[in-house]
């Protein structure tokens, strides 16, 4: 046997013995992209779906390895914002870095790209005026991650402001099967709601919230045409019950926020609101927020207690 084929051979019982090990410890085969070199960091890429070439961002921390799942975050931007500012606004690639998980920051559509929008439901412009099925996309993006990195499926989460807020929503109700928790801030649940399973919601909603108002109807200032949003307390009504919760609330104030933690969900969920008092349409914790509540850092920790049973 020469040098070069007794190299061959090492080379591949090595390789079997990873995939015996990763075997093992997963009980999956590793996505054929764990074998490539995959860069921390924010990257762009694309996925084609629905005839249309959709876009995101991609954050992979440098604690990353193949073969060792992580969690996935979306953060879905509000109606005519980009994947780039809701990066920059959420600041979830540093949380991504710090707590070890993917952060991923998808673009709605929009005409030529320009303000981009999704459907929720009965918002938002562009996306919803051509029916466009986001839903279909995110699962879909989903399911190619899934096949790219090494991904914790029972860790899947969705947050976002605004349209993005009320797209998470949507996914909870209509992907509840792999949704482990979402997290919308500022946004309504105004769609018909008949999720197949549970789902953790941790609410942000600004008492004076002019775009999506806080105890609901309809604003002169709403993005993409006139609608009726549904009101807060009635997002969280609805998952309390779906939930199974119990119907009395844990209560707390600060003279920034009050806030109603409810106990004894089943499948190990939980719904939370935090109110944010005088708070207006825009993400908790910003310099421009008038506040100090850090939405991001609590957005995390709720997650990272909440997964799939």
């Amino acid at each position: 046997m020469n040098v070069h084929r007794r190299r061959i051979l090492i080379l591949g019982t090595i390789c079997v013995l990873v995939l015996g090990v990763m075997w093992r410890r997963t009980g999956a085969w590793p996505a054929m992209a764990s074998f490539a070199s995959i860069q921390a960091g924010t990257q762009s890429a694309s996925l084609d779906f629905g005839g249309r070439t959709r876009t995101y961002l991609i954050h992979v921390p440098p604690a990353y390895v193949a073969g060792s799942p992580l969690p996935l975050v979306f953060v879905l931007h509000g109606g005519g914002q980009s994947p780039n500012s809701a990066e920059k606004m959420s600041g979830m690639s540093s949380k991504a870095d710090e707590k070890h998980f993917i952060a991923i920051y998808p673009s709605g559509t929009g005409r030529l790209s320009a303000m981009p929008t999704w459907n929720s439901g009965n918002c938002c412009g562009y996306a919803m005026q051509n029916n466009i099925d986001d839903v279909g996309f995110l699962r879909a993006l989903i399911e190619k991650l899934e096949r790219d990195y090494s991904v914790d499926r029972k860790r899947i989460y969705f947050t976002g402001i605004s349209n993005g807020a009320m797209m998470s929503y949507r996914m909870a109700c209509e992907l509840s099967e792999q949704t482990a928790a979402i997290a919308p801030v500022e946004g309504a649940l105004n769609v018909d709601c008949d999720p197949r399973a549970r789902v953790a919601v941790l609410i942000f909603h600004g008492t004076a919230d002019r775009l999506v108002p806080f105890n609901g109807g309809s604003s002169p200032f709403q993005i993409g045409g006139k609608r009726e949003d549904k009101s807060v307390a009635y997002a969280v009504n609805f998952w309390v019950k779906r939930d199974g919760c119990s119907a009395s609330p844990a209560h707390s104030e600060t003279a920034e926020v009050h806030v109603d933690k409810y106990s004894g969900c089943q499948d190990g969920t939980g719904i939370e609101l935090n109110a944010i008092q005088g708070g207006h349409h825009m993400w908790p914790g910003l310099a421009i927020s008038g506040n100090s509540i850090p939405a991001t850092d609590l957005i995390w920790s709720f997650f990272a207690a909440h997964s799939k049973t």
